[in-house]
């Protein structure tokens, strides 16, 4: 650039400086416009410093519809306590009405909720003690279409009254628990009692057992005795019948000789009647000598069939004899271990007895000192009734704690917004000012689109630097935490310079489109820098914008600075804002080079119709 440029540049600068202290209107209009910008900020800050903490003027309907019930013979009206403990509790302005006048208030938005308790409430948790437990339920009522933000602080106040009723179910519970307590205690102390006698019991059946102890060790000597005589008349009897099954065989043997001999003298007889001749012979005396001697030998031979069956008879009842002792002797063997098996019984019986009489004893005692612990359990469940209501509310409401640690801890909800109220305020500080000051155009001037650029952006900035400085001390006076004061100035100073640069180039280099592009950028960048909400849960649209707006890496500047600097966020943030504002002023000097007089003559047009 020229000297003659630089010197082009220096007349812009005093020309405008000259301008801006020659009208003192003039010099009103840009303290207005230094102002303005911190104005919007601050307040946007302070009016949502606190929100969740400033409920107490929030109306809270209540209809209490609960007609009450009976229980251990005193009459409780669980809905009557519970707005006892309402009216203690400052969290909300708690309003007490009737059940049509809490549905039309939340219908018309004279409240944003209410809780209706219902009639059959007591009654329904004194059932928790009885066989048909039913369920308390509540009514909540909240309007959604009244205020979003009343709609969500409403809920603490539900949770409030929820926190609340646990806390009395719980001291239900607890009444009815000590009844219970104090029936086992007697139920134990009778039970010790009883085992005590049936100790005795025992005691004296532990005699009676070591009686017929004695009893069965006697009668085991004597059965021992009778198996070994049992044992030796088998052994005899064993004998005997090996002594009739030789005879019965000698018998056998006996009269297959007779019936040999009969066969004989039946053959000689035969003879005998064949070899005489019958008429040598008297009549009589020979039929009957020769038929004689047929019968007898016939006699002898049954007699001989007889003894053979006799002698048979003789085997089997030998045989029958020897089973019968062998029989004989496995019975005097059973009976033997019979009685071995009872004199065990018998001294196992001693000692079941024993250790029985042990076992109660020691049950007795058990009981005795459980019974005795439950009547203190008892008293000190008693002392603990009246236990913090809100604290076992709470307790029931969230039965495991969760701890909060917090990184980067800041103290109020308006220092945790200000990063994104600060930087939004720098921006329309930088739309306004460059809405209400000329950026001047070179067409038909001595002056270069360049020269006239850069001279005009001299004033432009310290406007944002001015603008910045009066937001920064507001900060302070407002009390907004920062944690990094040296970073949060110098921080809060670029961005501000960076966003006037930047809508300052857009405006000179195209005039009222400029102004435009810099309004519709304000609009996407409430949304779409993540300010307030994640980003991730906005639209996509937003998501995909996100990388690209200039308040994404500026709330990022700031951000860190106030609530806590980690660099490796900031430096990258820092060069890309940077580079945001050389591509900004590299496009509009280049534009303003060729389109300076395009621009020109639209605002004309724009001038010439009378509403611009």
């Amino acid at each position: 650039m020229k000297l003659s440029g630089i010197g082009n540049i220096l007349e812009i600068i005093r020309n405008d400086f000259r301008g801006a202290f020659s009208n003192p209107l003039v010099t009103i209009v840009l303290i207005g416009l230094i102002i303005l910008p911190s104005l919007y900020a601050l307040i946007n800050i302070q009016a949502c410093w606190d929100p969740y903490g400033n409920t107490g003027e929030v109306e809270f309907a209540i209809a209490n519809l609960d007609k009450g019930t009976t229980f251990q013979d005193k009459h409780i009206n669980v809905g009557d306590e519970l707005i006892k403990d309402l009216k203690k509790n400052d969290k909300f302005k708690w309003v007490f009405v009737t059940e049509d006048e809490l549905r039309d208030g939340v219908y018309k938005g004279d409240y944003y909720a209410g809780i209706i308790i219902p009639k059959n409430l007591s009654k329904n948790i004194v059932s928790i003690t009885s066989d048909d437990p039913q369920q308390a339920k509540l009514e909540y009522i909240v309007n959604m279409k009244e205020n979003p933000v009343g709609a969500k602080l409403t809920d603490s106040g539900s949770n409030a009254v929820y926190n609340s009723l646990n806390a009395k179910i719980i001291e239900i519970i607890n009444l009815a628990a000590y009844g219970k307590l104090g029936e086992l205690q007697e139920g134990l102390a009778s039970g010790s009692s009883q085992l005590a006698s049936g100790g005795s019991q025992l005691q004296s059946g532990a005699a009676q057992v070591s009686d017929g102890a004695s009893q069965v060790s006697s009668g085991e000597s004597q059965v021992k005795e009778g198996s070994a005589a049992v044992k030796d008349g088998a052994s005899q009897v064993e004998q005997g019948a090996s002594d009739v099954n030789s005879g019965a065989t000698q018998v056998k043997e006996g009269s297959a000789a007779v019936k040999d001999g009969a066969s004989q003298v039946e053959q000689g007889a035969e003879e005998l009647d064949s070899a005489v001749d019958p008429s040598l012979i008297p009549e009589g005396p020979a039929k009957e000598y020769v038929e004689g001697v047929g019968e007898l030998a016939d006699g002898v031979e049954q007699v001989a069939g007889g003894s053979s069956q006799v002698a048979d008879g003789s085997v089997a009842l030998a045989e029958g004899s020897t089973k019968l002792a062998k029989g004989s002797s496995d019975v005097a063997d059973g009976a033997s271990q019979l009685a071995d098996g009872s004199v065990a019984l018998a001294e196992g019986s001693l000692t079941l007895a024993a250790g029985s009489q042990l076992l109660s004893n020691a049950a007795a005692q058990a009981l005795f000192t459980a019974a005795g612990s439950l009547g203190a359990s008892a008293d000190a469940l008693g002392d603990i009734t009246g236990i913090n209501e809100t604290l076992l509310g709470d307790y029931f409401y969230s039965p495991v704690k969760l701890e909060r640690h917090e990184v980067f801890s800041v103290p109020d909800y308006g220092s945790q917004v200000s990063p994104f109220y600060l930087v939004l305020s720098m921006w329309v500080g930088g739309l306004i000012t460059c809405a209400l000051l000329k950026p001047g155009i070179s067409y038909k001037t001595k002056y270069t689109p360049l020269e006239m650029y850069a001279g005009k952006l001299v004033l432009f900035n310290i406007m944002s630097l001015l603008q910045a400085s009066v937001t920064i001390i507001g900060a302070h006076l407002l009390g907004i935490y920062i944690s990094n004061e040296l970073m949060f100035i110098l921080s809060s100073l670029l961005v501000s310079a960076v966003f006037m640069t930047v809508v300052y180039s857009f405006v000179s280099a195209l005039g009222d489109v400029g102004k435009a592009i810099a309004i519709i950028l304000l609009v996407i960048q409430i949304s779409g820098t993540g300010g307030i909400y994640p980003v991730k849960i906005m639209a996509p649209f937003f998501n995909m914008m996100n990388p690209y707006l200039p308040m994404t890496y500026a709330i990022t500047l700031i951000r860190e600075a106030q609530l806590g600097l980690i660099w490796s966020n900031y430096i990258p943030s820092l060069i890309i804002l940077l580079a945001i504002a050389a591509a900004a002023v590299i496009v509009s000097i280049i534009i303003k080079e060729k389109a300076d007089r395009i621009t020109h003559y639209f605002e004309g047009r724009l001038e010439d119709s009378g509403l611009f």
